[in-house]
């Protein structure tokens, strides 16, 4: 009895740490379950009962609170006060009109209760996109002159040009089964969609180019592109054209993302990882020149991302009403075909895995609404990178951060 009375503390021990080692193991495999299928982590969809009473909403609200924004919730229900009144009002409305619009027949694609679920659609075309830059896009379109022509390959040139008559072209690609494709990534609050567009596209040309896929800097686009805005917004020609005179673009290691405006910062400037050599813009509202341009690379689109079903986009094929107001940057990553035989472009977003089919859309090609511009515009401002010479040595220090391993010969073809 003496020597179980002298174990009997240490079994009680055991007990709580086993206990304890279960639940943290718990928690980390939800986590990690969330960070590989955010959708895991997602409401379902908003049902009949959801939208019966003002008491089921509020419910509802708490549920996308807890799931969005945990820190409002604190440990009591949600309680309307001040501004929450309004938040919820506006969550209210945004929940009716998902569901309404999941009841619709004929619809391809479905709406969720997202992180912007508690935004007016003004607020969040404010916060999300770019629309007082639209004016100025208008007038390069229109023949506004920029520095950057000096490196485009020639003025007005198209390389995929004659690509559809000379060879065949693929029922479908997707550069991201190709490796040509970073992780999605997330702008946050700070207006750099351009950024990100552009990044994508070098990302994506470095790759087919070099055999590898490195991240690259966004946030040296916002801090040291002089032409354009940072988080104010900006065009992705520009970026293109600044990569090409900086004589190249550091790591997203290097040079990591803040999301705010910054002084450009010359030593992680100067750590260059890729160059391009130029740029070209894809022929304006011309969607066989676009599919020619995506079946070579990844290309940067400016699209209308501004109404209310694009905003809570969530999966299926995208064929929501909305204008040809370009205010967002975001890059094609491919096209397809469903078995219905509708034909989509694969969009890779800038607002985090947590919207639209783990951040992609799938836009449907060939709309009838707009069959010049497409689909909320995505054929009217495209262009993409340029790249026939090798990188130049990694610095030091990202070379000890990279794997061993042998890389691909540079080839130009």
């Amino acid at each position: 009895m003496e020597h179980l009375e002298h174990y009997v503390p240490w079994i009680m021990i055991d007990l709580i740490m086993t206990k304890f080692f279960i639940l943290l193991v718990f928690i980390i495999f939800t986590v990690v379950l969330g960070l590989v299928n955010p959708s895991l982590a997602a409401l379902p969809a908003v049902t009949d009962k959801d939208v019966e009473s003002n008491d089921a909403l509020l419910s509802l609200y708490n549920q996308w609170l807890a799931l969005h924004k945990p820190h409002d919730i604190k440990d009591k229900p949600y309680h309307l006060g001040g501004g929450s009144l309004q938040r919820f009002h506006i969550f209210k409305e945004n929940a009716l009109y998902i569901h309404a619009g999941n009841k619709r027949g004929n619809v391809t694609y479905r709406l969720g209760l997202n992180k912007f679920a508690d935004l007016s659609n003004d607020e969040f075309r404010e916060m999300y996109t770019q629309s007082s830059s639209y004016k100025f896009l208008m007038m390069r379109q229109e023949g506004g002159s920029s520095s950057g022509d000096i490196h485009r390959k020639q003025k007005n040139s198209f390389v995929y040009e004659k690509v559809s008559t000379e060879a065949y072209l693929p029922k479908s690609v997707d550069w991201r089964k190709k490796g040509a494709v970073t992780r999605v990534k997330n702008q946050g609050l700070c207006g750099s969609c351009w950024a990100f567009s552009t990044i994508a596209a070098v990302e994506g040309i470095n790759q087919i180019k070099t055999g590898d896929l490195v991240p690259l800097s966004e946030q040296q686009l916002v801090d040291c592109d002089p032409r354009n805005g940072g988080c104010n917004g900006g065009f992705m020609d520009e970026a293109f054209q600044f990569i090409v005179e900086n004589g190249g673009i550091s790591s997203e290691t290097l040079y990591p993302y803040s999301g705010f405006d910054n002084h450009c910062d010359p030593a992680k400037r100067d750590m260059k990882m890729v160059v391009i050599d130029g740029y070209e813009d894809v022929p304006k509202n011309n969607e066989e020149a676009l599919i020619n341009a995506v079946s070579h690379q990844p290309v940067s689109v400016a699209i209308d991302a501004g109404s209310m079903d694009f905003m809570f986009y969530q999966e299926g094929l995208f064929t929501g009403s909305c204008g040809t107001f370009l205010n967002h940057g975001v890059t094609v990553v491919g096209y397809g075909e469903t078995k219905e035989q509708n034909q989509y472009w694969i969009v890779k977003n800038s607002w985090g895995t947590d919207w639209g089919e783990e951040g992609y859309i799938r836009m449907k090609r060939r709309s009838e609404l707009d069959p010049k511009e497409g689909l909320c515009g995505i054929n009217t401002y495209a262009s993409y990178p340029l790249k026939t010479s090798p990188n130049p040595p990694s610095p030091i220090l990202y070379q000890q951060l990279l794997p061993r391993r042998n890389s691909p010969q540079f080839h130009s073809s």
